[in-house]
């Protein structure tokens, strides 16, 4: 997994949009089985989607974990006590090594596992960490065939640029399609619900899908040129460009399609 810095304004620039499918995927966890409830929300990010699973479980006791620092000291507004007798905090902790220690009611990853090519092999030991009637839900962008993601590999992969970004072209195979993740928790002895869904977006401003990689695709590459804002801004230019063509701008945004990808796998009683 490629290291990245943060930066949580960007990333919230398009809060809308990106907590859209969060929303989708809330609606279809079931009833949890305990009161008060104990709920991980893993790569909570700046902490505005773990402050959510608190209006649904307004007593549950939540923990948000993230490996990103600047992910973790935006989320603090969050922390502490909930209206509905439950509570909020937040800690570091790494997708690809965390080991649970206590018993949850809920697993919940939103938009965070692409990030993580282990997360299929640590789905026992998440499993394992449920309370019986627990459940695990995730969902992950399915669009790494996209234009926005296609043209940004070919990009790091160009001779200018493929020395100073080895590694950067392609990645992403380890994200399973529905069905994948439909098996794997079927052999992990859980009901699952997977499905997939395409939310044409449509985004305002100049280069508005350019504004919405520079929150998550291009954070690896921006934090790789860190050091060189000269070939940063070149490499940005030129992928403003491509994606210029790939999604031109109408009359009243720029049309972004946007597939994710969603699991809901709860352990048997």
């Amino acid at each position: 997994m490629h290291q990245a810095t943060w930066d949580p304004q960007q990333y919230l620039r398009h809060s809308g949009h990106r907590t859209r499918p969060f929303h989708d995927l809330l609606s279809r966890i079931p009833e949890l089985p305990h009161t008060p409830a104990h709920i991980a929300d893993l790569g909570c990010g700046p902490g505005n989607v773990t402050a959510v699973l608190a209006d649904r479980w307004p007593d549950a006791h939540i923990t948000g974990l993230d490996s990103s620092a600047e992910m973790l000291e935006a989320a603090q507004e969050y922390a502490g006590p909930t209206p509905g007798g439950g509570s909020l905090h937040f800690r570091r902790a790494d997708a690809a090594t965390w080991t649970p220690d206590q018993r949850y009611d809920l697993i919940v990853s939103n938009a965070a596992l692409q990030w993580v090519p282990n997360h299929p092999d640590m789905m026992p030991t998440w499993i394992e960490a449920l309370a019986p009637g627990g459940t695990i839900a995730l969902q992950v962008p399915g669009n790494f065939t996209s234009p926005s993601h296609a043209l940004l590999a070919e990009l790091c992969d160009a001779p200018q640029w493929r020395d100073r970004l080895p590694g950067h072209g392609r990645g992403y195979v380890h994200i399973l399609e529905p069905a994948g993740y439909l098996e794997l928790f079927d052999t992990l002895d859980c009901t699952v619900d997977a499905w997939e869904t395409t939310y044409v977006q449509l985004l305002p401003g100049d280069d508005p899908v350019l504004d919405w990689t520079k929150g998550t695709a291009l954070r690896p590459i921006l934090t790789a040129l860190t050091d060189d804002p000269a070939a940063r801004d070149e490499f940005l230019a030129q992928y403003r460009d491509l994606l210029r063509k790939a999604y031109p701008a109408g009359p009243r945004g720029t049309a972004f399609p946007f597939r994710r990808v969603f699991a809901v796998a709860t352990k048997k009683s």
